[in-house]
C-alpha cells in the first residue's frame, strides 16, 4: 500500500490575491486553477519544483470560514517550507516585503525563521542540518 498526503485545505478570502501572493512573494507555482461554479475553483499551488503536496486555496464562505482565514490553527505554526538555501530565500522573501515574525535562529534540526503569509497565517522557512 501506498499513501501520500496530497492537499492541505488553505482557506482565504479571494483566490486571486491569494494567487498573486503566493506567485509573487514565495514564488509558488499555479497547479491547476479550475472552474467549478461562479463561486468555487479548484486552485492548486506548490513551490516551484516540488508537487509532492499542493495547497488548496479554499474561498471562505460564510462568517464562520471567514472567521478561521489567517488563523487556521489558533496561532501555532501552520505550515513549513523547506528549502535548501535558507539565507537566500530569507533574504530574497525580506526584499518582497515578507514580514518575519521570529528571526532565524540555528536549532537542532536546521536553520528557521516564522513568517507570516498574506491572512496572518505563520509558516516557519527551514532548511535541515545536513
Amino acid at each position: 500500500m501506498n499513501r501520500r498526503i496530497a492537499h492541505i485545505t488553505l482557506v482565504v478570502k479571494d483566490y486571486d490575491e491569494a494567487i498573486k501572493f503566493y506567485a509573487e512573494k514565495l514564488d509558488f507555482k499555479v497547479v491547476e486553477d479550475i472552474t467549478l461554479s461562479e463561486s468555487k475553483r479548484w486552485v492548486l499551488i506548490s513551490p516551484t519544483g516540488s508537487d509532492e503536496c499542493c495547497l488548496l486555496l479554499g474561498k471562505a464562505v460564510g462568517a464562520e470560514q471567514l472567521s478561521r482565514v489567517g488563523n487556521q490553527t489558533g496561532g501555532r505554526v501552520f505550515l513549513f517550507l523547506y528549502t535548501t538555501d535558507f539565507w537566500h530565500d530569507y533574504y530574497n522573501m525580506q526584499s518582497k516585503g515578507i514580514n518575519f515574525t521570529r528571526e532565524p535562529v540555528e536549532e537542532p534540526y536546521g536553520t528557521v525563521a516564522v513568517f507570516e503569509d498574506l491572512y496572518g497565517n505563520l509558516w516557519d522557512l527551514v532548511e535541515k542540518r545536513k
